[in-house]
């Protein structure tokens, strides 16, 4: 095999993978057929406004003494252990 053959050998592979790339690139769905997979187009994403979740006065005291009562107990523990 001389180098001019190789070269050209090299140049109709890469013609030939080229073609390929550019078919694969401007399809988004393959033949099943082709690939023996079913194919699964990405869902439309929508936007939607999250609406303020909103505690009542009397919740947030709950949450703020519960919390509280938490942080007593985890320093005794520790008041404890000293």
């Amino acid at each position: 095999m001389s180098v001019d053959s190789i070269l050209a050998q090299i140049d109709a592979e890469i013609a030939r993978l080229t073609q390929v790339r550019s078919l694969l690139a401007s399809t988004t769905t393959f033949d099943t057929k082709l690939t023996g997979r079913k194919t699964r187009k990405a869902p439309a994403k929508t936007i939607t406004a999250r609406k303020t979740r909103v505690l009542s006065p009397e919740a947030r005291k709950r949450i703020a003494d519960a919390q509280r009562k938490r942080w007593a107990a985890q320093k005794a523990k520790t008041k404890k252990e000293s």
